[in-house]
């Protein structure tokens, strides 16, 4: 039986990084409405394990789920997929 990697991949905007080795990760997806066929942009924020508390607010990273880490993290950043443009 081969290994499959079942773990979720998202793609997000960090928000916070307040806490010790923890950043918060807006991710947002958009979605058709059913009945309006207008284009609506949902959001929910993620807590991600960043274990060297090396991303800053506003840089875009990669989050994958792993087991639980605290009461409400169970993702790990795994990259960085675009440094924040501030300085």
């Amino acid at each position: 039986m081969s290994a499959v990697n079942l773990k979720r991949t998202l793609t997000g905007t960090v928000v916070s990084n307040k806490m010790d080795k923890t950043v918060t990760v807006l991710v947002e997806r958009k979605i058709k409405h059913s009945l309006l066929g207008k284009v609506i942009r949902l959001s929910k924020k993620y807590h991600a394990h960043d274990e060297k508390n090396e991303y800053q607010e506003g840089d875009l990273v990669a989050i994958e789920e792993c087991r639980p880490l605290s009461k409400t993290k169970s993702w790990r950043v795994t990259g960085l997929v675009d440094k924040s443009q501030a300085a």
